[in-house]
């Protein structure tokens, strides 16, 4: 039996949204337009990977250990951050400038950094790689910093693209995540499609008139609703922001109300279409304020997600004026990535009332193992065991809970929650923003 991939973050919140999330195994590829637009992605994924305490591999063909360093600032401050140096005995050809940043000054640096000899020869530079990799336990991350660059000094895409087509299941095999950034216009559509091809993950980033997008070329194991979709966003610094996150005052933004309210329930947009009698079309188009529902299926969408109709169209007032809620207002919620019937989860405020902690009732069922943590979050997270025991499972430590014990996520993210005993465990759970 296949075992199942764990999700873990991107370092963008609506990037996972957007994406369904990293799965360990998976290579991602990043088409850049312009050259330029993938690196604060690339440092999100490192900034996040570090968060998760999660050993990393940077390779770098194009960019000069000082270069690199710089344009890392202080997430080179990782102990378990890997510099593979490709750069130096490649584009760098040997030069006396460049061999004297290894005078000494590694060892004041908090990270490793690593030449490679001979980074012309994909063999010696693929037997130094995982050589590397092997020092490591537990699943590692990789960041290629550009597929274009070793193409270069590789001399042929076709000498890259057998490099690639060995690497990239070897690396899903060894359960890694690995980012391969390439400039989209410097190379060949068959060579574009043929990475697409092997990749778990494509995505494009394109510029035009000054207005940056992301969409999805290809996600294995993903809802496709969100492929072939521009979104738009910009960045400043390490911040990523997409359009639809923003908010202009007096503006209707029916489709993202909606998208937003369904996300909460847990429900596809396939389930939601099934449940207002429409079809899963209806729903993507609404969602992308293509059309707007008609004034029945409108009705059917606020009485299937639990919201007051004009929840749709108010501006959202923060923590509202209600003080409290009765049990008719909890709903139950669809957690995706759970076994039938293992897990019984409420929210239990309204699903329109916006607050900045999210209150959840989950009711695990006796002898019951889940293979993941119960919610997808960037923020903390924080349970309180209302009766039972539980065990659960954070990297390689399992932890014991019972009555009375409380639990508190900052960035960790569970691989595994079980129920060891004979009635079924209940756990007040809070999502923080």
């Amino acid at each position: 039996m296949a075992t199942e991939k764990k999700r873990v973050h991107s370092g963008v919140s609506r990037l996972d949204l957007i994406l369904g999330g990293l799965f360990i195994g998976d290579n991602v590829v990043w088409h850049d337009d312009a050259g330029s637009l993938a690196p604060v992605f690339s440092l999100n994924f490192l900034l996040a990977c570090q968060l998760q305490k999660k050993p990393i591999i940077y390779v770098s063909f194009d960019r000069s250990p000082k270069n690199l360093l710089d344009k890392l600032g202080h997430l080179a401050e990782y102990p378990d951050l890997t510099i593979l140096d490709c750069f130096t005995h490649g584009k760098g050809n040997s030069s006396a400038v460049f061999l004297k940043f290894y005078e000494g000054l590694e060892a004041d640096l908090p990270c490793r950094i690593l030449k490679v000899d001979d980074p012309r020869n994909p063999q010696e530079f693929m037997d130094r790689l995982y050589a590397v990799h092997s020092g490591f336990e537990g699943d590692v991350r990789f960041i290629f910093e550009s597929i274009t660059g070793m193409t270069e000094l590789w001399g042929s895409e076709d000498r890259f693209l057998h490099f690639y087509s060995h690497s990239c299941p070897r690396l899903y095999d060894l359960n890694t995540i690995a980012y391969w950034v390439l400039e989209k216009n410097a190379h060949s559509h068959r060579f574009r499609a043929q990475i697409n091809q092997i990749a778990q993950v494509a995505i494009e980033l394109t510029i035009k008139r000054g207005t940056t997008s992301l969409m999805i070329l290809k996600a294995e194991n993903r809802n496709p609703e969100e492929f072939h979709k521009p979104h738009v966003y910009w960045t400043k610094d390490l911040t990523v922001t997409f359009e639809d996150e923003s908010r202009v005052p007096g503006r209707i933004d029916l489709g993202l109300r909606l998208k937003e309210f369904r996300l909460r329930r847990g429900l596809s947009q396939t389930e939601l279409a099934k449940l207002v009698g429409v079809t899963p079309s209806t729903i993507s188009q609404v969602e992308s304020n293509l059309i707007y529902p008609s004034l029945p299926a409108l009705f059917k969408m606020g009485e299937v997600l639990a919201v007051d109709l004009t929840s749709f169209f108010e501006e959202r007032q923060e923590g509202q004026e209600r003080l409290v809620f009765t049990a008719q207002d909890a709903v139950e919620v669809k957690l995706p990535d759970m076994p039938g019937g293992a897990v019984f989860a409420k929210l239990l405020s309204p699903v329109d009332f916006e607050v900045k902690a999210k209150p959840y009732l989950l009711e695990i069922n006796p002898k019951e193992t889940l293979p993941g943590h119960f919610f997808f979050h960037k923020g903390e997270e924080m349970g309180f065991v209302l009766s039972g025991r539980l065990q659960v499972k954070v990297g390689k430590a399992v932890y014991n809970l019972k009555t009375g014990d409380v639990i508190y996520l900052k960035s960790e993210v569970p691989g595994q929650w079980r129920n060891p005993g004979p009635n079924v465990a209940r756990l007040l759970w809070i999502k923080v923003k």
